[in-house]
């Protein structure tokens, strides 16, 4: 996993220490804690068994935390938050062109909106390239990206607000988050999510009442 210029440097799996698929508590400050979000934690304990095989890396959520607003644009330009997919469960993905292991697994994250994509899922790839705007766009193009919507963010605004409340690890992150913008869990780094382990894990969660 890749850390963006100027920021610590990323947690990978391997670093992490043994039996981390649950969450810790964040730093102090680092978020409120939003007892709405109470029933993504239980859900969060029903799916912590699923974080396995190709997604053994996934880490649960322990606490009731709301991801922060983020906010980054369309294909078009059109600003938009995590707000406009509420009543969706998302898996949220940060990507850059720069970044060989996001590159890697942008078809399995197209493969995965093929497969679960609707009006109860999406996979949401918010790009980070703080240059040529055109360059992503290219990229998904060439390798045969055709389900996944593009969404950009080239001020890096949303890592950095995730960073805040101790998500933004390096690139990739990739968070779950239910219908009601509560966090269910994240991954930091790539991972095979069109595999079977990711599908039953996001299939449970809309399952559970969360999409």
């Amino acid at each position: 996993m890749n850390a963006l210029p100027g920021n610590a440097p990323a947690l990978t799996p391997a670093s992490s220490p043994p039996n981390s698929r649950v969450a810790s508590a964040p730093e102090s400050g680092s978020s409120a804690r939003d007892p709405a979000c109470a029933p993504a934690v239980e859900a969060a304990k029903r799916l912590a068994p699923l974080a396995k095989g190709e997604i053994a890396a996934f880490t649960l959520a322990t606490e009731p935390r709301r991801l922060p607003p983020l906010s980054f644009a369309d294909g078009t330009g059109a600003p938009k938050t995590l707000a406009d997919f509420k009543g969706k469960t998302l898996l949220v993905n940060l990507w850059a062109t720069w970044c060989v292991p996001c590159r890697k697994e942008m078809p399995a994250l197209d493969r995965l909106e093929q497969t679960l994509g609707g009006a109860n899922f999406q996979v949401v790839a918010i790009n980070l390239d703080t240059r040529d705007a055109e360059k992503p766009k290219a990229f998904l193009k060439e390798i045969g990206i055709s389900n996944l919507a593009f969404y950009a963010d080239s001020g890096t605004k949303t890592f950095q607000a995730l960073r805040a409340v101790g998500r933004g690890f390096g690139l990739p992150t990739t968070l779950l988050v239910d219908a009601q913008g509560c966090e269910l869990g994240y991954l930091a780094g790539p991972a095979e999510w069109a595999s079977e382990d990711a599908q039953h894990l996001i299939k449970s969660a809309l399952g559970d009442g969360q999409g």
